[in-house]
């Protein structure tokens, strides 16, 4: 716990929840629906969350438009800071 990523753009599902202000478990099902791509890691299946893909659902670039299959509203734009 606490660990920091090392600087390859990968993030966790609790620190995209973070910069996008919603539930992790928001965060995983919008994974398991494929509005955000995810990359499955380790044996336990970790996600981890490219940079520049939650970059790309946040400016609605892309699969990640921000909308699910319902039409709910998107997320708000935000800026990601180092």
């Amino acid at each position: 716990m606490g660990k920091k990523n090392n600087g390859n753009g990968l993030l966790t599902a609790r620190q995209v929840a973070r910069l996008l202000n919603v539930h992790v478990n928001t965060v995983r099902r919008w994974n398991d629906r494929g509005i955000l791509k995810a990359y499955r890691i380790g044996p336990r299946g970790d996600r981890r969350f490219d940079k520049a893909d939650v970059e790309g659902f946040l400016s609605g670039n892309g699969d990640g438009s921000g909308n699910d299959q319902h039409g709910s509203q998107s997320v708000p734009e935000l800026v990601l800071v180092n």
